[in-house]
């Protein structure tokens, strides 16, 4: 009897560690380089892109330092810290969010967030009160390193300029049965390139629509999510009317049009993943701060399922 008892004890155990564990689709994290393996040698020459006469190398497309703009008339003039950063520590803002603030599904879209909402969150890294459930996950791991190096002049111009202008739609969302094979690669979902298909079950696959554009960081090509047949309806329940008391209408903070209200910010048209990884966050205690702690209640019931209808319906939405 004695050994039953543990054996159900470990088991519930297990079961408990296995329900915390981050959707790996949600969190992707890069493989590990083969052993031994060369490091790729990239192409030298110009790489040109559709609607634009600017070319840059593979090579420039990865400096952090001087970020690719392949379209500079598209937006404001981005400030030093936006275009450049800061050496050693801090990268250029918009080389990973982008220099129009769209983002891509590993990191934040962060055009259009409030200013203040902006500072806050880089304050609450800086303070260890937002981390990530998944720490292997390098993007989160990054952001947090350059919160942690960011002064306050810096924080504030980014946030003045990515606050200057709308969050435009990005990402076609897409129910689907089956969706094409994927594997991780610069932190995000990407097809094979063997091709094939497979069962979505239940998870939230967003991906580029052109993987060669995303690659070299071309601002103007999105991504499309495919999501479980009939998750934007559930998701629709759940956002508008709190899924008959389940969660809290997200409306009421998010605005009615989940566009953002005041300090808060808009959820329409945001990336999925990225909306699933912050409501684990947010349940699974790696995320706190002023307005973070006001999701409590929110998300405390929610499972996966109900994370990826609300994050297929928001996404669905126009911005």
């Amino acid at each position: 009897m004695r050994f039953l008892t543990t054996a159900l004890a470990l088991t519930a155990s297990v079961v408990v560690t296995a329900a915390d564990v981050p959707p790996p689709w949600a969190f992707p994290v890069n493989p590990p380089a083969p052993a031994g393996a060369a490091a790729p040698q990239s192409d030298p020459g110009p790489k040109r892109l559709p609607g634009t006469e600017v070319t840059f190398t593979v090579a420039q497309t990865r400096d952090g330092f001087n970020v690719p703009d392949w379209r500079p008339d598209a937006h404001p003039p981005m400030p030093d810290i936006v275009a450049h950063g800061r050496r050693p520590d801090v990268r250029g803002c918009g080389y990973c969010h982008l220099p129009n603030g769209q983002g891509r599904p590993e990191n934040a879209s962060v055009a259009g967030l409030p200013a203040a909402y902006i500072m806050q969150q880089m304050a609450d890294y800086k303070n260890g009160l937002r981390t990530s459930s998944e720490p292997k996950m390098g993007p989160p791991a990054a952001m947090l390193a350059l919160a942690k190096a960011a002064n306050d002049d810096e924080v504030k111009a980014a946030a003045a300029y990515f606050s200057s202008f709308p969050f435009k739609r990005w990402i076609r969302v897409v129910e689907a049965e089956t969706v094409p094979r994927t594997r991780v690669a610069g932190s995000m979902l990407v097809a094979l390139d063997e091709g094939g298909s497979e069962p979505i079950g239940q998870r939230i696959i967003e991906m580029p629509e052109d993987r060669e554009r995303t690659e070299l960081r071309d601002a103007a090509s999105g991504f499309v999510a495919y999501v479980p047949p009939g998750s934007i309806k559930a998701g629709e329940a759940l956002v508008t009317r709190g899924g008959g008391g389940k969660t809290i209408a997200c409306a009421t903070c998010h605005g009615p049009e989940l566009k953002g209200l005041g300090p808060v910010p808009g959820l329409a048209g945001r990336s999925p993943s990225y909306v699933v990884r912050q409501l684990w966050d947010l349940q699974h205690g790696s995320r706190h701060g002023v307005w973070s702690d006001l999701m409590k209640a929110s998300v405390a019931n929610l499972n996966v399922d109900d994370m990826i209808a609300i994050a297929a319906y928001t996404a669905s939405r126009v911005p």
